[in-house]
């Protein structure tokens, strides 16, 4: 099925933030109760027409800061040669030095560094070696799975964020300034002109809409990392809240002239429903 066209409606949600009530966040409830998940290894094209395997893991991932890259190094220092395709390759040229993950990127900005035109954290399909336990993709993601933790706490802050985006804005009240938390969907226009390049992208996809559960239950760990608990739980009340009438207007099967409800046209297709 095809990629839905940007720009379509959204609801939103807007509450303040219990820990910090001076703040407010600013939820797209259409994003968050679409049925999203991540189809890696079944199903996803990846981002570049000659790398289907390689997902969206083709350029390395852009660290947030110092404190995120260093993160990244203590994290990396776990792996193993049983683990990690690329482990000799990360390996310091002298003893008791730093692994040789990061690079400089677009605009001078530090990036896990990419190897055989990869991510070098990036399993590659069908690698073999002996003794060799690892599987394709993340080997960070594997890690996690390996220790028992979530990959919150093992990959890179943007690769644990997508596809959810968390950004920043002002809003004057008066002669105050509010700040406004912003939790919704990086859909392709979030990666500037680069975005356009992709040859297949996911969260407009229907193929990738085929979740078991809502985007804002299925990602609750990263939520709750991006949000904090307290405004994670506000934000699931109002995302219930809409499950539930959506689904109790769902079986009324009354037509309306206006749609009640503004819901992911992708998770729409795959599932062949009505926004009504």
């Amino acid at each position: 099925m095809p990629e839905v066209k940007d720009g379509f409606a959204r609801d939103f949600v807007e509450f303040a933030d219990p820990a910090k009530p001076e703040e407010i966040f600013r939820c797209d409830l259409t994003w968050l109760t679409s049925y999203w998940t991540c189809i890696y290894g079944a199903g996803c094209c990846g981002i570049d027409a000659d790398k289907p395997d390689a997902g969206c893991c083709s350029d390395g991932a852009y660290y947030s800061d110092e404190e995120d890259e260093a993160r990244t190094q203590k994290v990396a220092t776990r792996l193993t040669p049983e683990m990690w395709q690329f482990y000799d390759e990360a390996q310091p040229k002298k003893k008791g030095g730093k692994l040789k993950i990061s690079e400089v990127g677009l605009d001078s900005d530090r990036k896990t560094r990419k190897v055989n035109d990869s991510c070098i954290f990036l399993n590659r399909m069908g690698h073999a070696a002996p003794g060799f336990t690892g599987s394709f993709g993340c080997v960070l993601h594997h890690l996690a799975e390996t220790e028992g933790v979530h990959f919150v706490e093992t990959k890179p802050d943007v690769c644990w964020q997508l596809p959810i985006r968390r950004s920043f804005e002002t809003r004057e009240f008066g002669d105050q300034e509010i700040s406004v938390t912003v939790i919704g969907e990086y859909e392709r226009l979030a990666w500037g002109d680069g975005g356009k390049d992709f040859a297949w992208y996911c969260t407009a996809n229907t193929e990738a809409h085929v979740g078991r559960e809502p985007v804002y239950k299925s990602n609750n760990n990263e939520l709750i990392a991006l949000m904090g608990p307290e405004a994670y739980a506000e934000l699931v009340k109002h995302c219930d809240a809409r499950v539930q009438a959506i689904a109790a207007t769902a079986k009324k099967q009354r037509k309306r002239e206006l749609p009640l409800f503004q819901i992911h046209p992708a998770t729409v297709a795959a599932r062949g429903q009505g926004t009504r």
